[in-house]
């Protein structure tokens, strides 16, 4: 191939009306070439360079946010866990039934205000929508109660009419049982239900959870299964001391029970949020390490080659002169 070029060059040259211009031109343009070539190079090289920062910087911190991921982790799981006792003895007493046919349902869905944890957000978000389209209908009415900036910005694309209530910035202070039982208060007295839905995920380990509804009913809708037997029937084994009647007692519980859920609720959505946030920041890390290496190779090619050619023409012009 370079045998043949040469060959074109030349009958060009001979061809030309003035053959010392022509060479003039070659000569030219060789050079011109080579020093396009070898500026190309150098801002390939400064490309690579920066791009081998900018990799670097944000491997330092998907590490760091790995870290601070890791170092809350802990102390909300051990919090998770001992919430868990918490609604336990209503599941018992009242029972979780989510096949309960309702008109007015009202679904909470529980998600973070930050990104970068994987996909529990959208999880939550495509539960919430099945849910939807199960429990509307032309006699019933559902509305959503959205917590976190994440799940409002999906759900409000396609569902912003049946977003009752949006609450955010809820994890800005640590979670303690007294703020999720006023965000508790909040929503019963902004909406009505016959059944709250809660969508939220169940913390199973750092790489895993579980997507979860959790069933509240209203007095009305417990009396109403109550009275038709089943897991609610057992309500009137109890007796009820003091001044207060069943539909007060049964108010207190429905309430109580909320309050309680929701904390439980909130606190393993946010230790799923934390575990999720850690594997992916684990994975970017190692993802940006493995584009390190690989920007490191081209680097050293790329500089090795324009190392190679400059010796080459060095050695070209020397022997050259000595020949």
């Amino acid at each position: 191939m370079a045998m043949a070029a040469l060959r074109k060059e030349g009958r060009r040259i001979l061809l030309s009306p003035n053959p010392a211009i022509a060479v003039r031109s070659a000569i030219l343009s060789d050079i011109k070439c080579k020093y396009i070539t070898g500026f190309s190079r150098a801002i390939l090289l400064h490309v690579v360079r920066n791009r081998m920062k900018s990799v670097k910087n944000i491997q330092k911190i998907t590490k760091a946010m790995k870290m601070v991921a890791a170092s809350k982790l802990r102390a909300v799981q051990v919090r998770t866990e001992n919430s868990r006792g918490i609604w336990q003895p209503f599941t018992a007493l009242l029972g979780d039934t989510p096949s309960v046919d309702v008109k007015k349902n009202v679904i909470v869905t529980i998600t973070s205000d930050k990104g970068l944890c994987g996909g529990i957000n959208s999880t939550s978000v495509k539960v919430s929508k099945a849910l939807y389209k199960l429990t509307s209908g032309s006699e019933k009415e559902t509305q959503y109660v959205i917590l976190g900036e994440k799940g409002k910005a999906q759900l409000v694309r396609d569902s912003k009419k049946s977003i009752a209530l949006n609450i955010t910035e809820i994890q800005k202070n640590p979670l303690n049982y007294t703020q999720v039982s006023v965000l508790a208060d909040d929503i019963l007295k902004n909406v009505e239900f016959d059944a709250l839905r809660i969508v939220y995920n169940k913390f199973e380990s750092v790489v895993s959870f579980i997507p979860t509804v959790a069933t509240v009913l209203s007095p009305e809708a417990v009396e109403k299964e109550s009275e038709a037997g089943g897991k609610l029937g057992e309500l009137d084994l109890y007796e009820i001391e003091g001044g207060d009647t069943k539909s007060e007692i049964l108010q207190n519980l429905a309430e109580f029970q909320f309050s309680c859920v929701m904390f439980n609720a909130v606190l393993e959505n946010s230790c799923s949020e934390l575990g999720a946030r850690m594997s992916a920041m684990d994975s970017s890390s190692r993802n940006a390490g493995d584009m390190l290496d690989r920007l490191t190779l081209t680097y050293n090619r790329t500089r090795q080659a324009s190392i190679t050619t400059e010796l080459i023409e060095i050695i070209s012009g020397a022997s050259a002169l000595t020949g």
